[in-house]
């Protein structure tokens, strides 16, 4: 398999790279019959239904399933993410593809193969991966491969590579002409454009797949099997949406770019005969759907009143571009009017020459063909129905197909598929929001949406929208989840109303079944009112309309007549049943609308509910045990309405809903009219008037009853005489009272009168517990033990007068009727009632007491409430009106804050100034005084910290002042004008804080604090609301797990935050883990996600710089928990870092650092002095770089020059640092990473000493001479040591210094690369289509042919005398037929080259005219230009072979430049000219950010050290903002500028930005306009680089620039005309190229020099090669390392555009162009057919012929193929970037030196790895097939015929024969001496040239 050549060392990123695993648990939702399974590969994408088996297969990324049709998975398999590169060709060999990475493959196709004979059936899948290659996969078991290749050929490349790029295809069987009764199955399939991997495969495409006999292969695309051809493959990028099968034919259905017509996007269904493998048949025909919805999401082949028809959901695109918005549609199109449409297109192109009667255009041929529609006879297309190779092709209609949309929605639909049901079309729907939407469409086309349902909410539904082969289920795909929904939900409804109101056409109420279903299941669907259609409005239930009676006493047996409406008829034989609730079913009669039953007997009804006097029971009508409907009946009990009221039993029987009558000697309540003792009270619906009812009504006594007293309670009643008369022996009368639970029973004597009785009942000495002042106790009557009725509100007031009256002002307060009395005696004075009063009650109450103020100070104006708390503070709120006083200044008492005595709420009144007493309260005299003193106080605001906030709010305020603990704390409101600001803390005296709220506007606003009704404002201090801050920039995106990193936010407004924090939300990882394990629980659409309670947040606070910067430190966080999120708080406003940088923040696990001495810890690292100190560790740079890195080494720092991911190098002092702490010898090293602090180990500097001292003892036993003799030996040794230990140091050190520089660059480079990469984002999507400014062929060919030459020969006409033309183009005729000849053409060139005047310029001259004349005939042009070759090949071999191509020295070289270029043109177009021209604007957009010198070219961004503005200029950027009138409204554009550019740089900066998408030619000449910089109403200035204004110093005169005109950032400028009158000096342009060259140094303008950023230092007058000596001096006075950073800066900066451009001349991922195939073809053969074996030598050649021939020439002036200006800035970058290409492809290793030149220092690493690239192409193609020359021949005969009328032969053959006329002689010689001449007389031949071109008199 191709995973296998995958290296083991990719495994950790392939599971990197792979999507998270998700079990695939079958999960049922919130509604019962959805079922869903969550699969692994999102976004899933294709979706299959195995017919009568039902088995699902799913494509997804990475991932492809086999599931049940319950979604259970039987078999999985992974098909990714595997080493792969869509510029590469399979197999992938890592060496080979160095852009290969792990890859993830999308399934671009799923299709199944249907078997022949033996054969299984297959599952055919592509993806991705390798160029799209296929398998075929086991139906029974996917993880069973049946065909795969493992080294596939470029015609098996099947899908698009590219995940954005759709595939489509299907299977056809058609009859194999090849064998009798053979079966061909093949797969026709339809795939986009892709910029990568092979560019010619056509949009449709036949391939085989079966019979498959070798050689041939599966998949592969056969030339006999047919496909689209395409004249461009980029214009016509079809969006293919479906591919189906009907009858015959195949159909496609796609959208692109109307190419015809008007450029916007259309879509389009096309048609082939399936029998047709030549293409012959293929038509198409445009979509359209009014409403503008021009862009096919989905589509599915159904049926619409039983016609089959193409449902199609269509988006409305968004502006001209292939981008679909939300709007959208589904239209239906007719399948027969589609064909109608499709043969009309073939008719008229047949028969018609494309024309309709009216004479419009009706059918043309698309894809940019050579056919075109004829005139044939009428019969044509009923004789070719699929075409024949006379018919043209391929046809489009102009006509579109219309359609009306059945449905719209404002949300993407892009799924759609349909049944049928009940002769009903239903439409299914789905949208990018996981919607489902189910649309009726009716006969008129018009639809119904009657349901929509969230399958899987946020997530678009895949286009695969299948129903399974029941129709009962919808299989629904999205991103991560297949669904299986049921159409409809009939089954669930359970009754005939939730049916019906379903309004689902699918249901209907089957009225004898009793279900909710499908038309066809019921029974007797055809007869009227059995099956209810859900959809019809007017349909309604069986239904009982009257039920007779509606209720009836439980002990009752009756009939009951039920009124049905809409009664299904019956046969005679079948009868209907009443069933009352769970009784068993009783015989119903049924009289027309009208069904009688008998009630149940009573003793069969079930109980009565407790609590409840009746029930109802339903009456369900059924047919056999099929309810039909339903009604209700009531059953009531008397007995229970009494039972239910005992205190008026009575009375609710009379008055109760039902016909129940009262039974007073019985006691009992029935439905009878009679009882048992006769004596009956009627109901009151029967006998209506007052009740008849015994009664006690009311008491005659008083109903307060004081506790403690004996007292006698009397009774009122009446209609009590029935007792008396019915009964001779009277029962005794009972009083009845309850008190707290407890019955106490009076005896009660009897009075009458006038029915009226009395009843007195016996003294009683009521006790009861109160805590309040009285106890309500409910009494009544008993007669024996028969309760009498007594009115509900019968109760006797119990009270206490002592209970909650603590003082006489209360007790006195109690109302007169209840008699309590303020008593004084002993023990304590007392409430109590006034007959238990021993004393004399007091009349008068004493003074007040007063307990407490609340509060004890108020403001000066009063307004505050003041709360007086105490005793005896009047009876009532009059006593204490006017009678409360506060520090003397009377307060208002409020009534609603007034308690009886206890309390009074006073209203605290102004003064004039501050003052303090005592309060008062004067009820009676004396009054009443506090101990508290109160204190008017005058509170002061001071200031406020701080003075602005956000509109968001969240600042704390602190606002300082005096006395602010004035009134209550309540009291204190804080406003910042009409907003509140909440107070947070406890308020002082001196100080409250508050919190701000949210603003609606910005602005100073006054501060002012309320207390109670006095404001007070801070004077002359305001709160300024500012707009909220906002964050642009946070960096870096990454921290370590122990914080501290420096975290730069950019933005605005940072600074009015009063406090801004960084927050880190983290979540333990034991709360990860359960979230991790599987819930099978049942989930409810309601249910909410909680968050774990174990989340917890750290945080740290920032530091403000300025209102655009702060700075803050990352928390510290444990590897314990999960960082989940990371948020900037800035007051209320809440900045998420995803929101800032589109990602998320991470944390990585804190840098590993080693002890310095790894081997012994604890013993101190040895270091020399003069070198840096090593640190190892891993993984330093994953969150931190060199620059937030600090080391010290002791008390000193220890400079870190360079870190990577394993080493941190630093320098440490020269001399031994102290200790940190001085308590120690030797110093420790230490690292600070933020937070992090690192002890890496002691340090010992090693002495210089090399000899350790010499003993003392020695030193006695020496003499005086040997000592004198060591020690100068020693001197000697030391110095030389010294010297040595010092180069090695200064060696390292410049190594160091290096690589720091090197890294420095490497910073700056990613900086400068991102700020490019953003701007060149925008010119990234213009680029591969219109944006591209690629030159015409013509233009191409003149400037690659004659390059620099004035004159366009290929536009130029002849010019000749009218009298002459006709003999002179004869002449030249024949002059062409002479060039055609072999013979005659080698000895024209070998007689030309022989002689002496014959220049190098007229041998190029003579290749390019004779590539002219002979470019209708290309292959004879290529035959004879090997020709010539193999002589030239002929002649090197024998002298020096390597030396061969080297330059154009011959007519053969200069002919085989311009083969190349004819052969690469469309190579040029398609591949390399997107990177050519990225490279490009790379280019000019980083030189135009640094100043570049008008004069001398100069520029500070380059790579050419030469063209390096080593001065450093002082110079701003700046923006302008430039009208520019757009038809009638000027716009405003703006435009960055350097304030040091010259007003001609200006204007051309300015129309590059205006002109941005024009190409260069087209765009106005910056002399032709001028710049007026605009100021004010009529300040208008015109700028010129040469005025009046000018600044001359001696003999030099600058060029005036903006920062000369002191032009302002921000300024308005305009281009206008240039006047007439009007010259300046301006910036030549040098012919047609669009070159644009400095001024000259030494151009002179009335004897003065002119500069513009530094003086030339050159002087015009010194000698040639003094001034380079003086340049060479002067740059090696400059330090090289200023410069070198400056072009590493630019190089780094450029890398990734200059390898796009190497790569795609050099990859051989995709085919490398057949041209380049047959030359090396051709010199391979030369090298062989010669004995050459050396490779360096074949190398040479095929370097010298196509890289240095043609790739560098284009290098250095993409002029030659774009329409682009090359300044001379640029072009001295582009001389270093070609320098680079020609030494990639030399075979010489590539070294560099101290003096190699700077360019070759900058590429010296890049280019031993081009090299690999350039020997890898030139092996390829060696290694490639051969026999490509057949190949070569038909591109050769396309080329002639596509280029040849550009070019103008005549006048190349004219002046061909210039050259002939001036060697005539010799030539007429040579041919008149070769034999085969003579014998073809081509001599003779061009003497007749002659005479006819020009009256040569010759020897005819």
């Amino acid at each position: 398999m191709l995973a296998s050549s995958i290296p083991p060392s990719l495994l950790f990123l392939i599971l990197v790279l792979s999507p998270p695993s998700i079990s695939s648990d079958v999960t049922v939702t919130s509604e019962p019959l959805v079922r869903w399974v969550e699969l692994n590969g999102a976004p899933l994408s294709h979706l299959l239904l195995q017919p009568g088996v039902g088995h699902l297969y799913v494509g997804g990324v990475d991932n492809l399933y086999q599931l049940t049709s319950d979604l259970e998975v039987i078999s999985h398999v992974r098909t990714g993410p595997h080493l792969d590169s869509p510029d590469c060709l399979p197999p992938i060999i890592p060496q080979d593809c160095p852009s290969a990475t792990p890859t993830h493959n999308y399934n671009k196709l799923l299709l199944m193969e249907g078997g022949q004979g033996e054969e299984p059936r297959s599952l055919i899948v592509c993806g991705s991966l390798y160029q799209g290659i296929c398998d075929k996969r086991s139906l029974s078991n996917i993880s069973q491969l049946i065909y795969q290749t493992t080294n596939p050929v470029d015609t098996q490349y099947v899908a698009a590579n590219d995940p954005r790029v759709s595939t489509v295809a299907v299977v056809i069987t058609t009859e194999n002409k090849q064998k009798v009764n053979g079966v061909l199955r093949l797969m026709l399939v339809g795939r986009g454009y892709t910029s990568k991997g092979p560019g010619d495969i056509p949009p449709i495409t036949t391939r085989r797949l079966f019979p498959v006999v070798p050689p041939r292969r599966a998949f592969s695309q056969e030339e006999e099997l047919g496909k689209l051809v395409v004249g461009s493959y980029s214009e016509y990028n079809n969006h293919f949406v479906k591919a189906v099968a009907h009858g015959e034919h195949v159909y496609f259905l796609f959208s692109r770019r109307d190419m015809w017509h008007k450029k916007e996007y259309r879509t389009y269904a096309s048609r082939l005969c399936t029998s047709d493998r030549s293409f012959y048949s293929y038509v198409e025909v445009p979509l359209l759907c009014h409403g503008g919805y021009n862009l096919a999401q989905g589509a599915w082949l159904g049926n619409r009143s039983g016609e089959p028809a193409l449902f199609v959901v269509m988006a409305a695109g968004q502006a001209s571009t292939p981008v679909a918005t939300g709007r959208s549609a589904l239209c239906v199109f007719g399948m027969a009017e589609l064909d109608t449409m499709l043969r009309r297109a073939q008719e008229v192109c047949y028969t018609e020459g494309g024309r309709g009667s009216s004479g419009q255009d009706e059918a043309y041929i698309e894809y940019a063909v050579s056919s075109k529609c004829l005139k044939l006879p009428k019969v044509s297309l009923s004789e070719y129905p699929c075409g024949g190779e006379h018919t043209p092709n391929p046809i489009a209609s102009a006509v579109p197909l219309e359609a009306t949309p059945t449905f719209t929605s404002t949300t993407q639909l892009t799924a759609v598929t349909t049944a049928t049901e009940g002769g009903h079309t239903i439409a299914f729907l789905g949208d990018r929001e996981g919607q489902l939407h189910k649309v009726l469409v009716r006969s008129d086309w018009s639809g119904d949406l009657y349901d929509s349902m969230s399958v899987d909410r946020g997530n678009a539904v895949s286009a695969d929208l299948l129903l399974d082969e029941s129709q009962q289920h919808i299989y629904v795909l999205t991103n991560s989840r297949l669904s299986k929904v049921p159409v409809s939900s009939c089954e669930r409804q359970t009754d005939c109303q939730t049916c019906l109101t379903l309004r689902d056409p699918h249901c209907g109420w089957c009225v004898l079944e009793g279900r909710c279903c499908r038309k066809h299941q019921c029974r007797r669907h055809l007869q009227s009112n059995h099956w209810l259609w859900s959809f019809e409005p007017t349909n309604q239930c069986v239904t009982v309309q009257n039920l007779q009676p509606s209720s009836q006493s439980k002990d009752q047996q009756t009939q009951v007549t039920l009124s049905v409406v809409q009664l299904p008829a019956l046969t005679e034989a079948e009868s209907l049943s009443c069933v009352f609730g769970l009784l068993p079913p009783q015989p119903a009669i049924v009289m027309g609308t009208s069904i009688t039953c008998q009630s149940p007997e009573p003793e069969l009804l079930p109980p009565m509910p407790t609590g409840s006097d009746h029930m109802t029971l339903p009456v369900s009508l059924r047919f056999s045990h099929v309810t039909i409907t339903t009604g209700n009946m009531t059953f009531y009990d008397c007995g229970a309405v009494s039972r239910l009221n005992q205190s008026s039993q009575c009375l609710a029987c009379v008055h109760s809903l039902w016909k129940c009558n009262w039974c007073p000697l019985d006691q009992l309540c029935t439905h009878n009219h009679s009882c048992p003792k006769r004596h009956i009270i009627l109901n009151q619906r029967d006998s209506p008037g007052p009740s008849s009812c015994p009664l006690i009504y009311s008491l005659q006594s008083s109903a307060l009853v004081p506790m403690g007293l004996s007292t006698t309670v009397v009774l009122q009643g009446r209609n009590l005489d029935i007792y008396t008369d019915q009964d001779q022996e009277q029962e005794q009368y009972v009083c009845v009272v309850q008190v707290q639970g407890v019955q106490i029973n009076l005896t009660a004597a009897v009075t009458t009168h006038n029915n009226t009785h009395t009843f007195t009942c016996n003294t009683h000495q009521f006790q009861a517990t109160v805590s309040q002042l009285h106890y309500s106790a409910p009494v009544y009557l008993r007669r024996g033990e028969k309760r009498i009725d007594a009115s509900p509100d019968l109760r006797l007031q119990l009270y206490d007068c002592s209970a909650g009256q603590s003082d006489c002002s209360q007790c006195r307060a109690v109302p007169e009727e209840y008699g309590c009395v303020w008593c004084p005696g002993s023990p304590t004075p007392s409430c109590v009632y006034n007959k238990s009063c021993t004393s004399i009650p007091t009349d008068i109450c004493p003074p007040p007491q007063i307990s407490q103020l609340v509060p004890v100070s108020g403001p000066l104006e009063g307004g505050v409430l003041v709360t007086v708390i105490g005793s005896n503070l009047g009876m009532r709120y009059q006593d204490v009106v006017g009678g409360v006083t506060v520090a003397g200044v009377q307060c208002h008492p409020q009534p609603d804050g007034y308690q009886i005595s206890t309390r009074v709420v006073c209203e605290l009144q102004p003064v004039g100034k501050q003052r303090e007493g005592p309060v008062l309260v004067t009820v009676n005299n004396p009054p009443g005084r506090s101990r508290q003193i109160f204190t008017y106080q005058d509170p002061q605001l001071m200031d406020l910290v701080p003075d602005k906030g956000p509109v968001s709010g969240g600042t704390r305020l602190t606002i300082r002042g005096q006395q602010l603990l004035t009134g209550q704390t309540s009291d204190l409101k804080a406003f910042l004008g009409p907003e509140s600001c909440y107070i947070v803390e406890e308020v002082s005296d001196t100080q409250l804080v508050c919190q701000t709220g949210p603003s609606s506007r910005t602005g100073g606003v006054p501060v002012r604090v309320l207390f109670g009704k006095a404001e007070r404002i801070i004077p002359n201090v305001t709160f300024c609301y500012h707009d909220d801050p906002v964050i642009t920039d946070a960096t870096p995106s990454e921290s370590f797990y122990e914080g501290g990193r420096v975290i730069v936010v950019t933005g605005r407004n940072l600074d009015v935050v009063q406090q801004p924090i960084i927050s880190v939300w983290v979540e333990p990882l034991e709360g990860q883990r359960v979230k991790r394990k599987r819930r099978l629980a049942l989930l409810t659409a309601k249910q909410q996600l909680v968050f774990n309670n174990s989340m917890t947040t750290v945080s740290e606070r920032c530091s403000v710089l300025s209102s655009s910067q702060m700075t803050c430190l990352t928390p510290r966080v444990t590897p314990e928990v999960k960082v989940k999120s990371v948020w900037f708080q800035l007051d209320n406003v809440r900045v998420y870092y995803e929101s800032i940088k589109g990602k998320s923040f991470v944390y990585y696990p804190n840098p590993e650092f080693f002890p310095l001495n790894r081997e012994a810890p604890d013993s101190p690292y040895r270091f020399k002095p003069g070198g840096v100190i090593a640190v190892e560790g891993l993984d330093l740079t994953r969150a931190m770089s060199r620059q937030e890195v600090t080391a010290r080494l002791g008390d000193q720092e220890c400079e870190v020059k360079t870190l990577d991911s394993t080493h941190l190098y630093c320098e440490p002092p020269e001399s031994q640092p102290m200790s940190e702490d001085h308590s120690r010898d030797l110093p420790s090293l230490l690292v600070f990473m933020g937070n992090l602090k690192v002890d890496l180990g002691l340090v010992q500097y090693d002495s210089d000493s090399l000899l350790s001292p010499v003993p003392l003892a020695a030193q006695i036993g020496l003499g005086a001479g040997t000592a004198v003799i060591i020690l100068s030996v020693l001197v000697v040794i030391l110095m030389y040591r010294r010297k040595s230990k010092q180069a090695l140091r200064d060696y390292k050190k410049v190594l160091l210094q290096l690589e720091t520089l090197e890294i420095n660059v490497g910073d700056q480079c990613r900086k400068e690369f991102t700020d490019l990469m953003t701007e060149m984002m925008d010119l990234s999507s213009d680029v591969g289509g219109p944006g591209l400014p690629l030159l015409d062929y013509r233009t191409y060919a003149e400037r690659v042919f004659f390059p620099g030459q004035q004159t366009a020969l290929l536009s130029r006409q002849l010019d000749l005398p009218e009298s002459r033309r006709p003999t002179v183009e004869q002449g030249l005729q024949q002059l062409n037929n002479l060039l055609n000849n072999r013979l005659f053409l080698t000895r024209f060139i070998h007689t030309l080259e022989a002689q002496q005047s014959f220049s190098q310029r007229d041998r190029g001259s003579v290749a390019s005219l004779l590539t002219m004349a002979l470019h209708d005939k290309l292959e004879y042009f290529t035959e004879v230009m090997k020709t010539l070759l193999q002589d030239l090949v002929q002649q090197y071999v024998a002298k020096n072979p390597k030396l061969m191509l080297r330059r154009t020295e011959t007519v053969v070289e200069k002919m085989l430049t311009n083969w190349m270029s004819i052969c690469l043109y469309s190579f040029l177009k398609e591949v390399a000219g997107e990177p050519l021209y990225m490279l490009y604007r790379a280019i000019k957009y980083q030189v135009d950010k640094g100043p570049v010198d008008a004069v001398t070219g100069k520029a500070k961004r380059t790579l050419n050290d030469s063209h390096l503005l080593r001065e450093d200029v002082d110079y701003c950027a700046m923006t302008l903002t430039v009208l520019v009138k757009n038809g009638v409204e000027v716009q405003p554009c703006p435009v960055k500028v350097l304030d040091t550019d010259t007003i001609t740089q200006v204007k051309d900066k300015i129309l590059d930005q205006v002109y941005r998408g024009a190409p260069y030619s087209q765009r106005p000449a910056a002399d032709s306009l001028d710049l007026e910089w605009r100021s004010g109403q009529a300040g208008h200035l015109t700028l010129s680089d040469d005025d009046v204004t000018a600044v001359v110093q001696g003999r030099w005169k600058r060029i005036n620039t903006l920062q000369h005109y002191k032009v302002p950032d921000g300024a308005t400028v305009a281009l206008i005309p240039r006047s007439q009158s009007s010259g300046g000096l301006g910036v030549n342009q040098v012919f047609q190229t669009g070159e644009k060259t400095p001024m000259l140094e030494g151009e002179e303008e009335e004897g003065l020099r002119l500069w513009h950023l530094v003086k030339s230092s050159e002087d015009p007058e010194m000698p040639k090669h003094r001034k380079s000596s003086m340049r060479e001096r002067e740059r090696a006075k400059a330090i090289p390392e200023i410069y070198l950073t400056r072009l590493l800066s630019m190089k780094g900066t450029l890398q990734k555009f200059v390898d796009d451009v190497f790569v795609s001349i050099l990859s051989t991922k995709r085919p490398p162009p057949i041209a380049v195939r047959f030359f090396f073809d051709f010199l391979d053969d030369m090298a062989e057919k010669h004995g050459i074996d050396d490779p360096e030598t074949v190398h040479i050649w095929k370097t010298n012929s196509l890289p240095l021939r043609f790739w560098v020439n284009i290098l250095k002036n993409p002029q030659f193929v774009l329409d682009v200006q090359v300044t001379d800035s640029i072009d001295a970058i582009l001389s270093v970037i070609a320098q680079t290409f020609i030494d990639s492809c030399t075979t010489s290793e590539h070294k560099v030196g101290r003096d190699s030149p700077v360019n070759k220092l900058l590429y010296a690493r890049e280019i031993p790895r081009y090299k690999q690239l350039v020997e890898r192409y030139y092996s390829d193609i060696h290694s490639a097939a051969s026999g490509c020359y057949q190949e070569m021949n038909s591109t050769l005969t396309e080329l002639s015929g596509s280029f040849a009328s550009e070019m103008n032969s005549l006048v190349a053959l004219h002046e061909l024969y210039k050259f002939i006329n001036k060697y005539y002689d010799q030539i007429i010689l040579s041919l008149e001496e070769d034999p085969s001449g003579q014998k073809m007389q081509l001599a003779y031949r061009l003497q007749q040239v002659a005479a006819l071109v020009e009256n040569k008199v010759t020897d005819l």
